[in-house]
């Protein structure tokens, strides 16, 4: 259920039946940004986190495996559609992510991971729990979503009262609009531990379709990304 950003697609939403979750996830072609991905890369990377189980709400395409899969022995997607694409060598769970409950086992994921699907769903917090359930004691949940505080977003809102991913354009595509504390609350909710907020680091600058040079969006992150991603660890039992 990952977004690409076409808006020819996301306009056939008004043709699709808001309850026909399949044909709603397969409009969104299934895939996000390599920008995206890259910082789930960073994210793992900075911390050397590698080995085991990676598993991938929201999996679209299998896209993220590419760049991940050479860091993890097995690789798991969860998605509402099955897309052609998807990487040979990974495993299939298809699943209605907006249920709150997957067939995926307990425990199974060293990494579990939602990169551009939480905004898609109408409860985050019950993705968020099921993320927690499918991931081992100690193990990482990443969860990814548009940056509603990036100065794009933030100048849209002004102006005409929305979210600059959540206008008409995105709907019912785009459903739920996150800040970052929306995501350290609810990783709070889940005790996560360890818990951090990045940026892409790449946004794009107000009225122009340019991105802000590389200087400026490491100077200042929040504002010049278009995504955001919140990392945390499922506590060890006592």
């Amino acid at each position: 259920m990952a977004q690409t950003g076409n808006e020819d697609s996301l306009k056939q939403l008004g043709h699709v039946a808001f309850s026909d979750v399949e044909a709603r996830a397969r409009l969104s072609k299934g895939a996000s940004t390599l920008t995206v991905y890259r910082m789930v890369v960073h994210a793992l990377s900075g911390r050397g986190i590698k080995g085991g189980t990676f598993v991938d709400f929201g999996c679209g395409s299998g896209q993220l495996f590419r760049e991940v899969g050479p860091l993890f022995a097995r690789c798991i997607g969860v998605d509402a559609a099955h897309y052609d694409g998807m990487p040979a060598s990974a495993e299939f769970f298809q699943a209605d992510l907006g249920s709150g409950r997957t067939q995926v086992p307990d425990s199974l994921g060293d990494v579990v991971a939602s990169v551009e699907t939480i905004e898609h769903l109408e409860n985050p917090r019950a993705l968020f729990r099921e993320l927690c359930r499918v991931a081992k004691p100690g193990g990482w949940i990443i969860v990814t979503t548009p940056n509603q505080l990036s100065f794009l977003s933030l100048a849209t809102l002004l102006f005409k009262q929305q979210f600059n991913h959540f206008q008409q354009s995105s709907y019912p595509a785009h459903l739920t609009a996150l800040l970052e504390i929306d995501l350290r609350r609810i990783a709070s909710e889940c005790e996560l531990e360890e818990v951090s907020i990045e940026y892409s680091r790449e946004g794009r600058i107000i009225l122009t379709p340019w991105h802000y040079p590389r200087i400026f969006s490491r100077l200042f992150q929040r504002g010049c990304s278009d995504n955001v991603l919140l990392i945390g660890r499922k506590p060890q039992p006592v």
